[in-house]
């Protein structure tokens, strides 16, 4: 606030300085040229799609992570404490080195603060130079932009030079056309990684397929183990079942047995109950004659 107060004071005693020839003042735009500055914006979006991978890529790496995070609780019932250690410890580095991809891409000091530098930098030259030129061919005494931080309260669009800069620049990049590759393409491709860093990267993979042997050796030894556990539980089973039926055998047997026994006891008594009628019959009609002859 203090610079602002500042500045509008010098510039309102320089005015005052000027004041029996009359100052011309002019403005500028700075983010209306930057939008009409073809080749910022190309490089813009360029640099757009080089962030957009580099966010593809911290995705990619942190489900990386994920996975083996999801893997090592998946299957920490069969690993020993010095694996889930080790497991651990190989997704702790992971997580570090994806932190410090990020630091190096997006940090303070990264790799997209340095592009857009690289970016706003030869603009904001050529609109220097620009400004130079039509102020002293145009006899401005001040030029201000009107996106920054000064505040301007009013502003005639007469005295804004936005598109005489524009047309500046537009002859410069015409005249001098730009040879050579991008600027910020040295940051297109991945960063090296050092010798310590593929070391590391060598000693990670070989410790993950030693563990992932030893997982497979103990995942088949458990496999094992449970297809003898189920061959017994079969064999029970076959053997309750064979024993079951051998009961249930016996005791059809046993009913058919006792059906029969009950069958000849009725019989018997049917016949036996027969056998005293016709006694008991024969007998009426013996009694029957004996009394018919003493009669006579």
């Amino acid at each position: 606030m203090k610079t602002k107060v500042l500045l509008v004071l010098t510039t309102l005693l320089t005015m005052s300085l000027y004041g029996q020839r009359g100052v011309r003042i002019g403005y500028i735009d700075m983010e209306y040229i930057l939008e009409n500055v073809s080749e910022y914006q190309e490089a813009n979006t360029q640099l757009s799609g080089k962030v957009q991978k580099w966010k593809d890529e911290i995705e990619k790496q942190q489900a990386a992570i994920d996975k083996m995070r999801k893997e090592l609780l998946a299957e920490k019932v069969l690993l020993t404490r010095e694996l889930i250690l080790e497991r651990e410890e190989e997704i702790t580095i992971l997580e570090k080195d994806l932190q410090t991809y990020q630091e190096n891409r997006f940090g303070p000091q990264g790799d997209l603060f340095q592009q857009r530098r690289l970016l706003a930098q030869p603009v904001q030259d050529q609109v220097f130079n620009a400004i130079q030129e039509i102020a002293a061919s145009r006899g401005y005494d001040f030029v201000f932009d009107k996106s920054a931080d000064l505040v301007m309260l009013y502003s005639d669009k007469r005295h804004d030079i936005s598109d005489l800069v524009l047309r500046s620049i537009n002859r410069a990049a015409t005249q001098n056309a730009r040879k050579g590759p991008n600027e910020i393409d040295k940051f297109d491709q991945e960063p090296e990684l050092t010798p310590e860093a593929i070391a590391r990267k060598e000693a990670i993979d070989a410790k993950r397929a030693e563990q992932l042997e030893k997982t497979e050796e103990r995942k088949a030894e458990i496999a094992k183990i449970q297809e003898e556990r189920l061959k017994e539980v079969e064999d029970r089973r076959t053997e309750q079942t064979k024993a079951l039926e051998e009961k249930r055998q016996k005791l059809l047997e046993e009913r058919e047995k006792r059906k029969k026994e009950y069958e000849e006891k009725r019989q018997k008594l049917i016949e036996e109950r027969e056998a005293k009628r016709k006694k008991a019959l024969e007998e009426r009609e013996k009694k029957k004659d004996t009394t018919e002859t003493k009669e006579n």
